[in-house]
């Protein structure tokens, strides 16, 4: 759910900040912060001095105080009367000398917001108010005074247009004075390749600074230092890239971290076209991984073939035509799918559950669309059907106030709507589509995904009451939906139908396709506003800053056209028996299209783990033998199977033949622990981490230690291998990410190590994971912490507090959808990893040390030495297994999932075979 996540992270990373750039008006910039003292009450007995920052912005002024329960305020520049720094011998001088740095605003009108740290509309404070700063830096009094003085004059203009041109030339004077600081390179080594000027663009606020695109990395430096000093993305993390329209103007570039991710890494809008293909170009020449080559084609013809969902193909449709979470006015747009809000079951098997998608909302009533027609036939060129959009920015936050209220508040001028108009009901709002007079909007993607929070009030927000009385609260519901997550899951099923996927193209033809412009969209009834439209307007022609200045505006509220993609109607998706398979379940959106033959292939391997895991119940031990002198921790087995590589607690690396049934080699790094273990590719190195702070580099071929690296300033405590980079996790609170080039075996050379990411944590790390696309790790704390982290981007996408004791083990479900934990509190926690919601909870009588699972069942190692066979939907075990003396710590299961060796307390390792 992007702009949730994306809210969600923002919350995480700044949550001690109330302030924010959506306390702006549109298109207005936040230049600058002092700390200051706001004086209330001066001179008299009950005068007080409230600490915070003083916003210098490019419409207003912004005092936030550092308490929570005072509010912050805002005083529009337009609703100034006077702005000074009184001189000492004024007869009426607010300051005296000891409180020297003051600046007297006085005003007719001001904003409170955020009163106790509740989001609620605006307060408003008429009546001439004087407000008194007080600067910690009183020497910058004058230049903040004659910065006021200047925005004050531009914001006194009477045409918008000439307010947007001094304020443009005022920013344009700042950015001309500054240029990114080359000290925020990762590397003094980092050669430049450019630099300019641009906007870092999220939704409703665009923040203006300087771009920097190394030979290594893209930075963004905002010019105010706000939300952080530097953004900054490793190109060599950059998966793709998209030239983007902003404003009707080709100035966007749009850049992702990962494959498939609806919500960037980051959005940038340059001043010149030429500045933003340049920037492209640079990029793009260093992807090696850039994929551009995915066109709208090629994307259909994997949807014809069923090796992407619905829902994933319209993803891609939407990103491909400009759409972003970034934009609200191109904002992804989802169909209308379930006519049916009335019914207390859904039926999926009748064609009359569902809206026609061969029409735009607007021609689905009859009577309403010849009421339009009539208008239309009458209406002067240009002429234009429906005087809405399907997709606006009200539109989208419509539909997500209980999860973006501060959005709304910007979009609205500090005010919610009027609850009548509010999302109050799935079916009040498909009916007014059906039969508003200027009522046309379709869904956004959040209607099809799994986080169900934008449907409920959870943040209690005071969003009116009806005409009749009633309190606006959760999002009424269809009879046929138990609760939100039953409806997301129901409209999941309804877009995933055979109905939709044999009628899919027809609405495609309609919104990406050829029947968007021209005859066709007159035939089709698809006709809008041509300012919507690309290309429908030339600003660079519109020579009058007004007339500009106001069809921006317009475009703003109204909404985009997507970009056309298809300009033949769009073939219909092959379906077969097997299409039933293409569904929001069984489709990760992190897949990968595969051809027909590796289809075949993966098929068979997971026909077969499927049917290991049917039977995980008798798995059968096979032999047993001790090798150790103390608890094993790791276990690792070279490909073909031969060879055990076991870690314990005895600071020993212990190699066992599975063919002869001996112990071949018995290495000490050193006296501390070693806590885990694993092969690298080729099966010629061991890797092998220790209590001792460092982790030790094994040659299976010399039989001798080839290196060893010194990365941690305490215990390592588990280490992953993924794609030539090694992930490990410490007692020093850090996760880090290093970049591993093997040396050369056959001569002195030695690894070389470059750290890429360093994760902090509050407390120390036991335990590492990372999904199957390498893009997202997780971690667990000794606290019982469980954070999940884009490690492309090296940022955290989600923290909770799951366990009360340790957390022993972490592992992502095949699908990588969801996140298993174990821990010291005898619990196992499910959580959806794209939410960070914690979704299952199932207690154990004794703490599970380790596990396995396939995403329903699981085979864990108890603290009693048994294994145990859990299903996780019914939160119950359905077989134990007895096996070890002592706690089971380690455990390694082949990739076929029938054969499982397992570490212990009793200092053994057992094999365990599956006997169907």
């Amino acid at each position: 759910m992007a702009f949730i996540r994306r809210r969600r992270l923002e919350q995480e990373l700044y949550s001690k900040e109330r302030f924010s750039l959506l306390l702006l008006n549109l298109e207005e910039y936040y230049f600058e912060q002092h700390t200051a003292n706001h004086i209330i009450n001066k001179g008299c007995r009950d005068e007080r001095k409230i600490r915070g920052s003083l916003k210098i912005c490019s419409k207003s002024i912004i005092f936030e105080p550092d308490e929570n329960i005072q509010p912050i305020i805002k005083i529009p520049l337009r609703d100034c009367i006077s702005i000074k720094a009184p001189e000492d011998n004024e007869a009426n001088n607010p300051f005296t000398r000891e409180t020297s740095g003051g600046i007297s605003v006085v005003c007719n009108q001001a904003f409170l917001i955020k009163e106790r740290n509740i989001i609620a509309p605006y307060k408003t404070v008429r009546g001439t108010t004087e407000h008194l700063f007080q600067l910690d830096v009183a020497g910058k009094v004058g230049d903040v005074v004659q910065t006021l003085h200047q925005l004050y004059r531009a914001s006194c203009l009477d045409k918008m247009g000439d307010q947007a041109a001094m304020i443009t030339a005022i920013l344009q004077s700042r950015l001309a004075r500054t240029s990114f600081d080359k000290n925020r390179f990762q590397s003094i080594s980092e050669t430049l390749n450019m630099e300019c000027k641009a906007e870092m663009v999220t939704p409703l606020v665009t923040n203006p600074g300087h771009v920097c695109v190394t030979d290594a990395n893209l930075y963004f430096q905002p010019l105010n230092g706000y939300p952080k000093p530097v953004v900054q993305i490793t190109l060599q993390n950059v998966r793709r890239i998209y030239k983007r329209r902003h404003g009707l103007m080709p100035l966007g570039l749009e850049v992702f971290c990962t494959e498939n991710d609806l919500c960037s890494d980051i959005y940038l809008k340059f001043y010149s076209c030429q500045d933003r293909d340049e920037l492209y170009f640079l990029i793009a020449t260093y992807l090696e991984n850039h994929i551009t080559e995915h066109t709208a084609e090629s994307y259909m013809l994997q949807w014809q073939r069923g090796h992407l969902s619905n829902y994933e193909y319209l993803l891609h449709l939407n990103n491909l035509a400009d759409r972003s979470c970034n934009d609200l006015s191109q904002y992804p747009v989802f169909p209308w799918i379930i006519a049916d809000y009335s019914s207390s079951v859904l039926d999926l098997t009748k064609p009359e559950t569902f809206r026609d998608l061969s029409k735009p909302i607007g021609a689905l009533n009859k009577e309403r669309l010849d009421r339009l027609l009539t208008r239309y036939q009458e209406m002067p060129e240009p002429k234009f059907m429906y005087g809405s959009h399907y997709s606006s920015p009200g539109y989208v936050l419509f539909y997500l106030v209980r999860v973006a209220p501060e959005y709304m508040l910007c979009l609205q001028n500090g005010k919610f709507d009027h609850a009548d108009r509010t999302f109050n009901s799935l079916a009040e709002t498909w009916k007014n589509c059906l039969d508003g007079a200027t009522d046309f909007k379709e869904l956004i993607p959040e209607f099809y995904e799994n986080d169900s929070s934008f449907l409920v009030n959870n943040l209690k927000l005071d969003l009116g009451k009806r005409q009749g009385g009633k309190t606006v609260e959760d999002v009424e519901l269809p009879p046929w939906a138990s609760g939100p997550d039953d409806f997301l899951q129901k409209s999941r099923e309804a877009l995933e139908s055979q109905y939709v996927s044999e009628h899919l193209h027809e609405w495609i033809d309609i919104v990406f396709g050829y029947k968007q412009k021209g005859a066709e969209a007159v035939a089709a009834h698809n006709v809008f506003h041509p300012l919507t439209y690309e290309g429908g307007v030339d600003l660079n022609s519109i020579m009058d800053p007004n007339e500009k200045v106001a069809l921006l505006t317009q475009i703003l509220e109204f909404g985009q056209t997507p970009k056309q993609l298809f300009t033949v109607p769009h073939p219909q998706r092959i379906l077969s028996k097997s299409s039933s398979r293409t569904s929001f379940h069984s489709v990760s959106i992190t897949e990968s299209p595969v051809s027909v033959h590796e289809e075949s292939f993966e098929d068979l391997t997971e026909e077969s783990i499927t049917l290991a895991w049917n039977n995980i119940a008798k798995l059968k031990l096979d032999e047993q033998y001790k090798i150790h002198k103390e608890a094993i921790t790791g276990i690792a087995v070279t490909s073909n199977g031969s060879s055990v590589f076991t870690t314990s607690q005895d600071s020993t690396l212990k190699m066992f033949s599975k063919e002869s049934k001996t112990l071949q080699r018995s290495v000490s790094f050193s006296n501390m622990a070693l806590s885990s273990c694993l092969i690298l590719p080729g099966d010629t190195t061991v890797i092998s981490s220790s209590w001792d702070n460092h982790i030790y580099f094994y040659s299976i071929a010399f039989g001798r230690r080839q290196d060893i690296l010194m990365g941690h300033d305490d215990a390592v405590s588990k280490i992953c291998w993924r794609d030539g980079r090694l992930y490990s996790a410490s007692w020093d609170s850090t996760v880090k990410v290093w970049h591993c080039v093997p040396g050369e075996t056959l001569s002195n050379k030695k690894h070389h190590f470059e750290l890429l990411a360093e994760l902090e944590h509050d407390v120390s790390v036991n335990t590492i994971d990372l999904n199957a696309a390498n893009t997202v790790l997780a971690s667990g704390t000794k606290e019982g912490t469980i954070s999940i982290w884009d490690v492309t981007t090296a940022t955290m996408l989600h923290q909770l507090s799951c366990h009360s004791g340790t957390v022993f083990e972490a592992a992502f479900s095949p699908d990588s959808r969801h996140l298993l934990s174990a821990g010291e509190d005898c619990c196992f926690k499910v959580i959806d990893v794209q939410t960070g919601m914690l979704i299952s909870s199932v207690t154990a009588d004794e703490p599970q040390r380790c596990f396995k699972w396939d995403g329903n069942t699981i085979l864990s190692g108890s603290q009693s030495g048994e294994l145990l066979i859990w299903d996780l939907l019914g939160g119950k075990v359905t077989e134990r297994i007895r096996g070890h003396t002592g706690g089971v710590m380690s455990m390694w299961m082949n990739e076929q999932c029938n054969s499982v060796i397992t570490g212990g307390e009793d200092k053994q390792i057992i094999f365990w075979k599956l006997q169907y």
